[in-house]
């Protein structure tokens, strides 16, 4: 792949040059603010942007939202420091960067040590958006008591990727404290930063938000989040339970995976939710249960940073309505006022 680096700092920089010479890749410019990154990715687009967040003249996270608006490819933040740059991490990804690793950083020997975390997303992130983007000719939680759920129960369901945080604070934001069904959402983010999204969503949302723990089985007016690498899946008791297979699906957690679960494991009433993201992750699933007669929502072109799963899904003709991000969460409201209470 083409990249660019965009750092203000020559330490990071070497650091990263050192990382990406094991690698078939090529460094095509090196932006040292965000604004001169914003003007190179328009002038040579590259297939991939590894994006510093705290720099001079204009952020990665301002310089994020401008290349995603006026010249969108794909964007790993690249950070020293992730947990306490976290606000920002998801301000970024929340204006469409992709996902999040750790600056590498030079050792006493001159080698270049972290560079496996990095490496690996960017072999990711290229499978990812082979079909995408390529531009070039280059290849403290309460307790919650558990019941049993029924079949008059009704399950939220929730796919998202690619600028899913910001959306997701938009809709949920809009669900009352009393909102009379369970839900829960596949966000595609690296398990290490779950806990702290979680965290976050549930300060910006008058419904508690929780993480979906193994074997818990979950109940009305509680969101839930997947927060391991592995596919979150509806067992047949209707408990939480995780699962690696299966292993060739690229995506995890997958939404396609949990709304095949849920399909044939939960006993009430469903409405499943596709958002903004790249690739085609959930469309399957979501026509799957739009086939089985529920009601499935795929967010819009408009509202969308990344529109590639509920585009398919709009494609596949596996949504009852597409609406945009505004109109989601009072849908969503509307749909279950007749059940409130």
């Amino acid at each position: 792949m083409l990249i660019g680096i965009v750092n203000d700092l020559e330490l990071a920089i070497e650091s990263l040059r050192r990382a990406l010479s094991t690698t078939n890749h090529e460094i095509i410019w090196i932006a040292k603010n965000g604004a001169e990154a914003v003007r190179l990715t328009a002038e040579n687009p590259p297939d991939l942007i590894l994006m510093d967040l705290i720099m001079p003249v204009m952020d990665g996270v301002e310089a994020t939202r401008r290349i995603m608006k006026e010249s969108p490819c794909a964007i790993l933040v690249v950070t020293s420091t992730v947990t306490g740059h976290s606000a920002k991490v998801f301000e970024a990804m929340g204006a469409g960067a992709l996902d999040v690793v750790a600056t590498p950083v030079i050792d006493s020997t001159g080698q270049s040590q972290g560079a496996r975390p990095l490496l690996d997303k960017i072999s990711q992130i290229a499978k990812l958006i082979g079909s995408v983007w390529v531009k070039s000719d280059s290849s403290s939680r309460e307790k919650i008591d558990q019941k049993t759920s029924k079949k008059d129960d009704w399950l939220v369901a929730i796919g998202c990727s690619t600028g899913g945080p910001k959306i997701l604070v938009q809709i949920l934001s809009a669900l009352p404290k009393d909102f009379p069904a369970t839900v829960v959402v596949i966000q595609h983010m690296d398990e290490k930063f779950t806990p702290g999204l979680i965290e976050w969503m549930d300060s910006q949302t008058p419904m508690p938000v929780r993480i979906a723990t193994r074997g818990v089985k979950p109940v009305k007016g509680v969101i839930y989040f997947a927060c391991t690498d592995n596919h979150l899946i509806m067992s047949q008791n209707t408990a939480f339970r995780y699962s690696m297979e299966p292993e060739d699906n690229f995506y995890h957690p997958s939404v396609d995976v949990f709304f095949e679960s849920i399909a044939v494991n939960w006993p009430g009433k469903i409405i499943g939710v596709l958002l903004t993201g790249m690739g085609k992750d959930g469309a399957k699933g979501l026509l799957h249960l739009h086939s089985l007669g529920w009601h499935t929502i795929a967010q819009d072109k408009e509202t969308s940073i990344v529109y590639g799963m509920p585009k398919v899904a709009a494609q596949m003709g596996a949504a009852s309505e597409i609406l945009p991000a505004g109109k989601i969460g009072p849908t969503l409201i509307k749909l279950l006022r007749s059940v409130r209470g």
